[in-house]
């Protein structure tokens, strides 16, 4: 059994909570926040001892075997190498850290603390994801010519105000860091790594530090092309977040307000019934087994088999670059209104 704490009592801590609790091999033995009514009432949902500092809660209960980082993303290095050193297993919302630098020292902590490390990147699980990863491995797509990944989501500026650090460079980062990151994570897992960047970056419509829109053009080091399109200045909802891909042999695109459906899939080396098959499968059952869960059970399954987890510290700290690159290339250094 491994025993799991969630450090960040907010909203994305419900996700850490449900996922263990459905897990066999999982048990939340504690809470961690600095705010005593986020600890109270995470707390009064799952019944595990609360603490309102990290350091207390590694010291009295040595039994932990697990820590799941869910705190503004500016805090994440420092809490993570406070918990790797006291020799406890990551789990780490994303992004991994708001640079790369503080990426990698968290990497080298889990090395030093001799600990596994996972980032939550949970988009690489979805069904119809899973699916056109398939079908890149397998060749089915012959040649790749370029490819598209678009987040148009609205986050308004209730949004950015619940919080002193949203949308800060501190702690929070724009929409590429916040948002975007899981498209950018499946761009690197599903076509490797870019080898150059030009974008256009800037803050249009909320009063935040960070940009609000991101344009950003790519190269792979395999030669496709890709665009990425990212935003929280949608009016009024989420809009689109899609992912196509255009090859020799065909094309797919999956899309809709989060990328769960497969909206075009046209291939010729498959047979239409093996298209209609996979459409119909992810119809059935678009959002599958949670990410979150499917997170955390990896990680479990990685301590048990002594193995690195399938998302790991390096991949979070390549999105972080290409975030870092993509800003760079924006040259961004004024707001424009």
């Amino acid at each position: 059994m491994i025993r799991c704490a969630i450090v960040g009592c907010g909203h994305i801590a419900l996700k850490h909570m449900e996922a263990i609790r459905a897990l066999e091999g999982a048990e939340l033995v504690a809470l961690c926040d600095t705010d005593p009514f986020k600890l109270e009432s995470l707390q009064a949902k799952c019944g595990a001892a609360a603490f309102t500092s990290m350091n207390d809660m590694l010291r009295q209960m040595p039994e932990i075997d697990l820590v799941c980082i869910c705190t503004p993303s500016g805090t994440h290095a420092r809490l993570a190498e406070m918990a790797a050193r006291a020799g406890k297993h990551l789990v780490i919302e994303k992004p991994v850290s708001l640079t790369p630098q503080d990426g990698e020292a968290i990497r080298e902590a889990a090395r030093l603390g001799g600990v596994k490390a996972a980032v939550v990147h949970p988009n690489r699980y979805r069904p119809a994801v899973r699916y056109l990863k398939w079908a890149l491995d397998s060749g089915l797509l012959g040649k790749i010519s370029h490819v598209n990944a678009t987040v148009r989501w609205n986050r308004s500026q209730a949004y950015y105000d619940q919080a002193a650090w949203r949308g800060t460079r501190e702690m929070d980062g724009g929409v590429l860091m916040n948002q975007a990151i899981h498209s950018l994570d499946l761009l690197l897992w599903l076509f490797g790594p870019v080898a150059k960047v030009q974008a256009m970056a800037d803050t249009r419509l909320r009063r935040i530090e960070t940009e609000d829109v991101a344009i950003a053009a790519l190269r792979f080091g395999s030669g496709a092309l890709g665009v990425v399109e990212a935003a929280t200045t949608v009016y009024e909802h989420n809009l689109e977040e899609s992912i196509s891909v255009f090859g020799e042999h065909g094309y797919v695109i999956i899309g809709g307000p989060t990328a769960n459906w497969i909206k075009q899939w046209k291939c010729s080396t498959m047979t239409q019934g093996e298209i209609d098959m996979i459409t119909k499968r992810v119809e059935l059952d678009p959002y599958g087994v949670p990410g979150h869960q499917r997170i955390i059970e990896d990680m479990i399954q990685a301590i048990e088999e002594d193995r690195n987890p399938s998302v790991t510290v390096e991949d979070g700290v390549r999105a972080v670059r290409l975030v870092e690159e993509i800003i760079t290339a924006a040259g961004r250094q004024e707001i424009h209104t």
